[in-house]
């Protein structure tokens, strides 16, 4: 509230200026950004509050936004009501989670040709404030899949230039590897995919067991499937059961991936087991698997082939 007071002005007047804006909360993605783990530990964002109105009909700055980044592939979910607010899949989504209250109203906005001096005015409006979760699903145009120890994360190492923990134990991957696969070599290269490197399922990955939904989630983006079998698993189970069980648990958790493109390969080509094991997948699925092998480059020309083939009939639909 104030009034206009200078020495040859005897009747001013309110000049009482606006408040302004507080700052808005807002999630966006940037393909920069890998992961969400520069947020662990961070659990409260507060925007700032706009700047009180001034005499001389003088308006408050309104505060400044707060930006969370995250990596494409975010869903950003209301924590207590469950919906999902909006899917970040580009760079450059945006979505405001919390947005900063109006700034209140001067004195003079309350002047009227029979109120002429006003003592009243307005508190700006409260902010919002809302409880949000964060959830990656990465974004590959293929995805490895397959029981542990299946190869995956060596094939990733061979065809890009991701550097994956490879051991020769099983679930030696904890988290999904994204590598970018190119046509040609060096940075010229016309076209290219993001393969990732999907941490070996098991048996009830589908209701949780080994951390399922943790790693079935990643599948869901994915346009083609590349899974890999393991000629003489850890194990002792043969290939065909391993495929079937892999294939189930797919299905359970969402069906619409069960129709997605696949190409099926039997992993390790160098070991003695690896015809005899695309023999019996052959005989009992009705499928003709690819040998390959990431450790001596056995048909990887031809896993490429088949799985630009299948890109392209993905963009075709």
């Amino acid at each position: 509230m104030s009034f206009r007071r200078e020495k040859f002005v005897p009747k001013g007047g309110p000049d009482g200026g606006d408040g302004g804006g507080g700052g808005s909360v807002v999630v966006r993605a940037n393909e920069n950004i890998g992961s969400l783990i520069h947020l662990v530990g961070h659990k409260f964002w507060n925007a700032g509050r706009g700047e009180h109105g001034r005499g001389k009909l003088q308006t408050g700055a309104t505060a400044d936004d707060i930006l969370i980044e995250v990596p494409p592939g975010t869903l950003v979910k209301d924590a207590e009501r469950g919906h999902t607010l909006r899917d970040l899949s580009a760079h450059g989504d945006e979505v405001v989670v919390a947005r900063g209250g109006s700034g209140g109203r001067g004195n003079r906005k309350f002047a009227t040709a029979t109120h002429r001096a006003p003592r009243e005015c307005e508190p700006g409006g409260e902010g919002e404030s809302r409880d949000v979760v964060l959830e990656l699903k990465l974004i590959a145009d293929v995805g490895l899949l397959g029981k542990p120890n299946a190869g995956k994360s060596t094939l990733l190492a061979r065809l890009s230039a991701a550097t994956p923990e490879i051991a020769d134990y099983p679930f030696t991957t904890k988290y999904p590897n994204l590598g970018v696969v190119r046509e040609g070599s060096g940075w010229d290269a016309k076209r290219q995919y993001v393969l990732a490197d999907i941490p070996g399922l098991i048996e009830g990955a589908a209701d949780g067991v080994g951390l399922g939904h943790e790693f079935l989630k990643h599948v869901e983006r994915t346009r083609v499937l590349v899974h890999l079998l393991e000629p003489d698993p850890h194990d002792g189970t043969d290939p065909v059961h391993n495929y079937q069980t892999i294939r189930a648990e797919v299905e359970r958790y969402n069906p619409d991936l069960a129709s997605r493109p696949e190409v099926l390969c039997v992993s390790k080509g160098e070991l003695p087991d690896a015809a005899p094991a695309a023999e019996l997948l052959r005989e009992e699925l009705g499928v003709e698997p690819l040998i390959i092998s990431a450790a001596t480059g056995l048909n990887l020309d031809e896993l490429h082939r088949r799985i630009w083939a299948a890109l392209d009939e993905t963009n075709a639909d």
